[in-house]
């Protein structure tokens, strides 16, 4: 069984906590979970989750909506409404703890590894292994545990540029979840400058925390909406851009990603469906970027791309609208 994605209010990133929440769950088709996963404009006051219960059946998937009131009926015609094959199915609605957010952020989590490093969360801590870099990050307030193809996908493009013998001076994670992918490029290029930064303040409260908690020092941590911050412009430009959030976002963002990018800089983009892998390399190509590698995770697809012989210069204003949805990694 895996998870597809998550994602909050109107595309906003998901987060779990508070007593007395609900869970509504409805089955759905792949196609359909496709389709929720990719939405950046649901109205819909609820954090939505699609996963997969049988591998590799298209008609054998689950959304579950969680909120923090009763679901009235509206809420539950909208939500069938984005699963037209349940057939007005009954919904299961089922009223949660404390307990249960600690049971249901934590399970499953089992350490993973990828390259050199190891993620884990405090349930399940792994046995040391020589050679190997441990991130301990909890699931919770943020997304980036590592357990997503999206996020796992990244951390092996990175060590494998490392590996590789690439080096970077100046780094930006935009989307930066729980800070992970931050540290892991930290860890693999000592010496770099590290930006994070993430359009939740949040998130960037649990990335400093992860920070602490994992001996990571000298990440610059920064709320911003993309690339539309004076800090990160000023700092501009980077020769490694790392994005994990989601197709629509991604390709709203090619111009400004594409702006801040040195030269032949290296393109990380993460959260895109391999069904939206076309229109996101479209994008990037109008920008000048050529792809270099792809790594296929499931229905997950990571992209390693090359930005222009000479810095981009947009044509015209940066365009804020179809960025609703960030961080995606659970």
């Amino acid at each position: 069984m895996s998870d597809s994605g998550a994602i909050g209010p109107a595309g906003a990133p998901a987060t779990a906590s508070a007593a007395d929440s609900w869970r509504v769950t409805l089955p759905c088709t792949r196609a359909e979970a496709e389709a929720i996963d990719a939405a950046s404009d649901l109205a819909i006051d609820a954090v939505l989750m699609t996963t997969e219960e049988v591998e590799d059946d298209v008609e054998r998937w689950r959304l579950d909506a969680y909120m923090d009131a009763a679901p009235d009926a509206a809420m539950l015609a909208a939500l069938g409404a984005l699963v037209p094959s349940a057939g007005g199915r009954a919904a299961e609605v089922v009223q949660l703890t404390d307990e249960d957010w600690v049971t249901l952020s934590q399970q499953g989590l089992e350490p993973i590894r990828e390259g050199r490093f190891v993620v884990h969360t405090s349930a399940h801590p792994p046995t040391p292994e020589p050679g190997t870099r441990a991130f301990l990050i909890d699931a919770g307030r943020a997304f980036g545990t590592g357990h997503h193809g999206t996020t796992s996908g990244c951390l092996a493009m990175l060590d494998r540029m490392a590996l590789d013998g690439k080096r970077f001076a100046k780094v930006i994670d935009i989307g930066t979840g729980t800070g992970l992918l931050a540290f892991a490029a930290l860890e693999l290029w000592p010496e770099a400058d590290v930006t994070a930064t993430d359009i939740d303040p949040v998130a960037i409260e649990v990335t400093a925390a992860n920070a602490t908690l994992n001996g990571v020092e000298g990440t610059r941590l920064i709320v911003a909406d993309g690339t539309l911050d004076d800090a990160i412009v000023a700092h501009a430009p980077y020769d490694l851009v790392i994005a994990n959030i989601l197709a629509g976002p991604l390709v709203s963002m090619a111009p400004e990603i594409a702006a801040i990018a040195a030269p032949g800089a290296t393109v990380l983009l993460a959260g895109l469906l391999e069904t939206q892998r076309e229109g996101v390399e479209a994008a990037y190509r109008a920008c000048g970027c050529t792809v270099e590698a792809r790594d296929r995770r499931g229905d997950w697809t990571v992209l390693r791309l090359a930005a222009g012989a000479e810095r981009y210069v947009p044509t015209q204003p940066f365009d804020p609208k179809g960025r609703d949805g960030w961080a995606l990694d659970i």
